[in-house]
């Protein structure tokens, strides 16, 4: 369990094991319907709403115990909080991954520093084998910031959502540590 409360560090950020309190530092971030464009959720009804949201994710694990349930606020090493990575480890060693950074924090290479980050935490104490990203085929910003970090387009999921008045097309990305190793490694993120 310690593992999953480790406070993250890369040059620039600090990744905090979210928690409850996270909710009043984040919500006026996630206010931002653009931040939603790609993805089925909306901004949080409420503060109070996204409180109880993070409550719940403090567990760190499904109710079952099947998954972990992995989720780190990002702020710059100054304070400023500029967003949320996420990961789901299963049984298998399997980690599916997100993120959103806010809006005024964008192409500025902190998705790709904090993804890279996570993806290297979870190869260590949760021994994920492979990482899985689920993304819709629109969001070209996305798309570029996995397959910089060596990620592999695996297949195109047609119709995979539908959301706010449209079906949602996804391309699944794949990355596997071993493979990556033995190519040479993944190409380094443009920031």
């Amino acid at each position: 369990m310690s593992a999953a409360n480790t406070v993250l560090t890369t040059q620039r950020l600090t990744l905090e094991p979210l928690t409850a309190a996270h909710a009043a530092l984040l919500h006026d971030g996630f206010s931002d319907a653009s931040l939603f464009s790609f993805v089925p959720q909306n901004p949080p009804a409420s503060l109070e709403a996204l409180t109880a949201r993070y409550q719940r994710l403090e567990s760190r694990s499904s109710p079952d115990g099947a998954e972990w349930w992995l989720n780190w606020a990002v702020r710059l090493t100054d304070g400023e909080y500029v967003g949320l990575v996420e990961a789901t480890v299963d049984e298998d060693n399997v980690a599916s991954m997100g993120w959103f950074i806010f809006t005024p924090h964008q192409r500025k290479g902190y998705a790709a520093e904090a993804v890279a980050k996570l993806r290297e935490h979870l190869m260590g104490p949760f021994m994920a084998e492979e990482f899985k990203i689920f993304i819709d085929t629109r969001n070209k910003a996305s798309i570029a910031l996995v397959e910089a970090l060596g990620f592999k387009r695996e297949a195109l999921l047609p119709n995979a959502d539908n959301f706010k008045g449209s079906k949602s097309d996804e391309y699944r990305y794949s990355f596997k540590p071993a493979a990556a190793k033995a190519s040479g490694g993944a190409k380094k993120a443009k920031r």
